[in-house]
């Protein structure tokens, strides 16, 4: 294994010593001891908390080997000198790594060295007193085998439970820059409060009460001030899976010719809202004391680790859900506006009520006033939208796996383009779901009418008939907004989610760039997942240090620790690089000429010629396909391959050294049809024989506990699979009648070339010398688009087909 970690914090020695003070691993007692090995001695009895006597702590030592001869025990009993050797053989084990399956007793720093583990400064090979506290700070801060920090380790076996009740300990506490688990999880307070929000989408005459469940640390009930930790989730409260399974739209149906049109960007804007506002409740009484708790709220296991460690946090699910007010609008401001009333609130700028009834006023008095936003999907999607209010109080956002903007993730190039492995679906099917208020057959009587005229005007404002952009989605377009952002981003993505496809990262990071906030993006091979349990990178510690730094005002320098750019290796398993950019302006590009079946230097001729495919299949294999998607494509790939009629490839040569795609591939063609209506898809592809990563993590049967006694998460990590031929590695798809963008409409003449310029999703991408580049033109992708399977005849003109690659700089 390889280990990777980020937020490791270089700290000098007088404030490491200070630190051991503070966690009590330095004190009077152990501050007199003389020799190295009577000081490691009582750092390991330390590191034993479940271990009460004597001589079970002299018994679990007699189970390390120190040397190859000699256990840990005899060895520090028998001898003053602690070698450094001997240190990081104890070292290892107890970091859980294997004598003989993971390192040599004869040579440990090797293993450190392939492991990627930390070694501390020594300039002998024997290590000082000084020098042996020195290391033991570092070892504290080092991962496990198991994907945890030594200290983190050592918490989830009870090292802080004397520390939960003790007076004299100054919470939050900090070590390494990152706030520790000192906090009892046992007797967090768990409270529910009615916050209302400036908006009526209901209709009802009244402002929405929205519902907000809270969890906090018990000592905020006498006076400790904490930060808050906030979770946008419209599933929190529960779906409506079957309503929105029935209202799947039908994929298999044709592409329809549309009317030209000359609408301009402007003609396309999303309107202001109009509609007055309901004046705010009268506050005629006011109280600290909530009235309503909750048995267990629909969690997230980050922020499980934080309640840990002295953060409170916070779970809404937003207008249209159950116990609150209002309709589902599936990202529209509207919904925006209820996302940014809980961080108005919790920032004191907003009135809550204890019940729905709204007769007592009740203030988040025990909040700092500094808010996070966290969560993955939907909910990370939230925390985009709510950074681009610039709302006061919103600290940072740690967005993972999010849209930023609505038309990326159901829409691509004018065309319907579901996202990946849920075909059919698009707004008003995901605004059914999440609108739970039918849960409650009494509240979904008396909204059901406003409810069914709603979702019907979705249904008719993102317009399947078309895909192209219009008022609807620019309604639901974060970017527009992104200059008003000031809180700091940790954005995270999989560069294999075609869910929340990579573009929407993207876009959002090239659109931060140049703003005077501080940005982090962590980019890895999987597919629409959360990274916060992953043995080979220290995420959880990441955002630890980061949060400490954002919410608790720590200067331990993450802004300028944590690198700009975080990418996992698409060919080493459990192999991170750090980057100063993605996609960077200044990256070179490479352009190759498309002839028959070849990529080619542009340094060859183009060809004055044309390919040409058909998009129809055969009944029997177009029916197979609908219902095998991964089958399709399997097919699509091949060399052997049934859609060899259907389908246009061209290989690049065999390439001679590796070579790192960092950015947006663009195609340039010219292109006919022979009917007034066509689609072109496109997937580059890495072609060659290799064992290559999952793009779902493995589970590695390890439980990691989130502090001490408390909830659980389980370690992942991303492995090789069997061998394979090939790899896709980016896609993109454009409506052949929105040539020139993605709202104007273009007239499509039968069997007249027309020039397309098609900018593929971005991607980061290692291409291995000996394998070739492949790119794979066709029209009906049976995963993403309609599949009408029409009798229409593409062709492209090679002597205009380029692809431009953009590589990192060598």
């Amino acid at each position: 294994m390889r280990n990777q970690q980020f937020a490791i914090r270089p700290t000098a020695p007088a404030q490491a010593l200070d630190e051991l003070h503070t966690i009590h691993f330095l004190d009077n007692t152990n501050q007199a001891l003389t020799t190295p090995s009577q000081l490691l001695w009582d750092f390991y009895d330390r590191s034993w908390p479940e271990f009460t006597t004597d001589q079970r702590v002299t018994q679990q030592l007699h189970n390390l080997m120190a040397t190859p001869d000699t256990d840990g025990a005899d060895f520090l009993s028998q001898h003053d000198d602690v070698p450094v050797t001997v240190f990081y053989n104890l070292a290892l084990q107890r970091l859980g790594f294997a004598v003989d399956d993971d390192f040599d007793l004869a040579d440990p720093l090797a293993a450190m060295a392939k492991i990627q583990l930390p070694v501390s400064d020594h300039q002998s090979t024997n290590f000082t007193v000084a020098e042996l506290k020195q290391a033991w700070y570092l070892l504290l801060t080092t991962h496990t085998k198991n994907g945890q920090s030594f200290l983190d380790h050592l918490t989830t076996h009870g090292y802080f439970a004397p520390f939960l009740h003790d007076a004299t300990v100054t919470k939050p506490l900090i070590f390494n820059g990152k706030a520790q688990a000192v906090f009892d999880t046992t007797q967090l307070i768990r409270e529910v409060v009615y916050v209302e929000s400036p908006q009526d989408t209901d209709h009802d005459g009244q402002r929405d009460l929205l519902k907000a469940e809270i969890l906090r640390p018990a000592e905020t009930a006498t006076g400790l001030k904490v930060p808050v930790l906030y979770t946008a989730s419209p599933y929190n409260q529960g779906t409506n899976d079957e309503a929105g399974d029935q209202m799947m739209h039908d994929v298999n149906v044709p592409l329809t010719p549309q009317e030209p049109n000359q609408l301009t960007r402007e003609d396309v804007l999303a309107e202001p809202a109009t509609t007055p506002i309901p004046a705010p409740r009268p506050v005629t009484a006011s109280t600290t004391t909530a009235t309503e708790s909750f048995a267990r709220e629909s969690s997230y296991t980050l922020n499980d680790y934080f309640l840990a460690r002295g953060f409170a946090v916070v779970y809404a699910a937003g207008i249209g859900t159950l116990d609150s007010d209002g309709v589902r609008t599936t990202g529209d401001p509207e919904e925006t506006t209820s996302t940014i009333a809980i961080i108005e609130w919790l920032a004191g700028n907003r009135t809550a009520f204890t019940s729905r009834e709204a007769t007592q006023a009740i203030p988040a008095w025990w909040s700092n006033h500094a808010i996070a936003m966290t969560g993955r999907s939907y909910l990370g999607t939230l925390a985009t939208a709510a950074a681009t209010t610039g709302v006061a109080g919103l600290k940072t956002v740690i967005s993972e796996a999010a849209i930023s903007n609505w038309y990326d993730y159901y829409r691509d190039g004018g065309l319907v383009v579901a996202p990946g492995g849920f075909p059919g679906e698009d707004a008003d099917v995901l605004a059914e779901e999440t609108f739970s208020r039918q849960l409650q057959a009494g509240d979904y009587h008396r909204i059901q009418a406003k409810w069914q005229a709603d979702l019907a005007a979705i249904t008719s404002g993102q317009d399947r008939t078309t895909g192209s952009y219009n008022r609807f989605w620019d309604a639901r377009n974060y970017l527009k907004n992104a200059k008003n952002i000031k809180a700091d981003l940790l954005l995270v993505h999989g560069l294999n989610d075609w869910n929340v496809k990579p573009r929407n990262v993207n876009n959002l990071w090239n659109a931060v760039r140049d703003l005077p906030v501080a940005k982090k993006l962590i980019l890895h091979q999987g597919q629409h997942i959360y990274i916060n349990a992953f043995r080979s990178i220290d995420y959880t510690d990441i955002v630890n240090l980061w949060l400490t730094h954002e919410l608790l005002d720590v200067d331990n320098q993450a802004e300028t620790l944590l690198p700009n750019v975080i990418i996992q290796d698409n060919v080493q398993p459990e192999t991170w690089h750090s980057y100063a950019d993605w996609d960077a302006p200044t990256n070179p590009v490479t352009t190759l000429n498309l002839h028959p079946e070849e990529l080619v230097a542009t340094t060859t001729a183009p060809l004055k010629a044309a390919v040409s495919f058909n998009d129809q299949l055969p009944e029997a294999q177009y029916q197979a396909y609908t219902h095998d998607v991964a089958s399709w494509q399997r097919d699509l790939l091949n060399d052997d391959s049934p859609l060899k009629g259907h389908r246009l490839r061209f290989k690049s040569a065999v390439l001679t050294k590796d070579q790192v795609l960092d950015g947006k591939p663009v195609i340039t063609l010219e292109v006919a049809v022979n009917q007034p209506v066509g689609l072109l898809s496109f997937q580059l592809v890495d072609y060659g024989e290799a064992k290559r990563l999952g793009v779902s993590p493995t589970p590695l049967r390890v439980s990691l506990d989130e502090g001490f006694h408390w909830r659980e998460d389980s370690l992942r990590e991303f492995q090789t699979t069997k061998t394979t031929p090939w790899k896709m590695i980016t896609k993109g798809h454009r409506n052949l009648q929105n040539r020139t963008n993605t709202y104007q409409i273009d007239e499509l003449k039968p069997n007249q070339f027309y020039r397309l310029r098609v900018t593929l999703q971005p991607t980061h991408y290692r291409l291995l010398a000996g394998h070739q580049l492949g790119l794979v033109i066709y029209a009906t992708d049976f995963g993403m688009t309609v599949r009408g399977n029409q009798d229409l005849q593409y062709s492209i003109n090679l002597e205009h087909a380029t692809l431009e690659l953009p590589y990192l700089a060598e």
